[in-house]
């Protein structure tokens, strides 16, 4: 199996500040926007989008920690670690994940985070989008887009978890 790193730490810090500056373009009222980092590294995006938008606009924005893996149709899970420090409810939600690949997780994030209040809208940002929707879910913000076959994996790697930032492309 080969592995190529197609995005190092300093492109990776670039697409999140893009996606940082384009959540800013979109959103009037930056008060009203909660950032819910889907577990694990989606959450560690969020946290870095959240310090992003404090320096350039000197905004705290609240980050929530959303478990999918109870409301996913492929897996058995009971507990529900989701973490939620305000109230979502008419609130400008803004889903981030590491990569988006056929949807599922995404399904499973939106019947999670609706099953804790109505959000006024929720957008989608992801670090990679990878293409192979079996859903029709879209990104709003995208870090960057990786074309992949159905036989390659994408590894998103983050100092957080894996003392280093990169995405790796690794084929089958």
């Amino acid at each position: 199996m080969k592995t190529k790193e197609v995005v190092d730490d300093l492109t990776m810090k670039r697409a999140i500040t893009r996606i940082t500056y384009e959540i800013i373009e979109r959103n009037k009222d930056l008060s009203q926007i909660v950032l819910v980092g889907i577990k694990t590294r989606g959450v560690y995006i969020a946290r870095r989008i959240q310090e992003r938008l404090s320096q350039l606009e000197q905004i705290d924005v609240p980050v929530a920690e959303l478990d999918t893996k109870p409301f996913r149709d492929d897996m058995k899970a009971t507990e529900d670690t989701t973490v939620l420090p305000v109230d979502i409810a008419h609130r400008e939600v803004i889903l981030i994940d590491d990569v988006l690949y056929t949807g599922r997780t995404i399904r499973a994030a939106i019947d999670n985070l609706v099953s804790h209040g109505r959000p006024a809208r929720v957008s989608l940002a992801v670090l990679v989008d990878r293409g192979h929707r079996e859903l029709p879910i879209r990104p709003d913000f995208v870090g960057k887009n990786i074309p992949t076959s159905k036989s390659e994996e994408i590894i998103v790697e983050m100092v957080e978890l894996d003392g280093q930032d990169r995405v790796l492309i690794k084929e089958a």
